[in-house]
């Protein structure tokens, strides 16, 4: 099958390869990468695991070609904080226990930055919409949205 070259930035760190014409970015990812933080759930874009950032758009990767990606900033839940200098997200969804298995964190943890992003003071509604399209099995969802409200509540102090 014919290879594309591409060029993307994944977290920062500007990488060079070659892709075919129906290579998702989560297979690139993963398989061509080593970007493995970035969970393959259900490759359908129903369970949000794969949740990266392009351009700041909270994507789901199963669902996007990685020639598409070309040229652009990709950033992962790696991408938003460091074990030395973690995201606020980050530091609350592990104060709050909103991590449990840890599955679907990345994918949550990214979804919620670019929600932040887009609105630093989101109502609980807004909350719940912003991650609607990432799946828990574990939390039931409180622990996660009282993760996501208390850094909102940092941002008004």
């Amino acid at each position: 099958m014919k290879q594309y070259p591409i060029k993307i930035i994944v977290n920062g760190k500007s990488r060079e390869i070659s892709v075919t014409a129906d290579e998702t970015l989560l297979d690139t990812l993963r398989s061509k990468l080593d970007v493995f933080e970035v969970k393959n759930g259900c490759e359908q874009g129903d369970c949000g695991a794969c949740t990266v950032l392009i351009e700041g758009i909270a994507v789901n990767s199963c669902l996007t070609l990685a020639i598409q990606a070309d040229g652009k900033e990709v950033t992962t839940v790696k991408g938003i904080g460091t074990d030395e200098n973690p995201h606020p997200l980050q530091e609350s969804f592990h104060k709050y226990g909103a991590s449990q298995c840890g599955f679907c964190t990345p994918g949550m943890i990214t979804s919620a930055k670019a929600l932040l992003d887009e609105n630093p003071n989101p109502s609980l509604n807004e909350i719940k919409n912003g991650i609607s399209g990432n799946f828990c099995r574990c939390t039931g969802y409180t622990k996660i949205f009282d993760a996501i409200e208390s850094v909102t509540n940092e941002n008004q102090s």
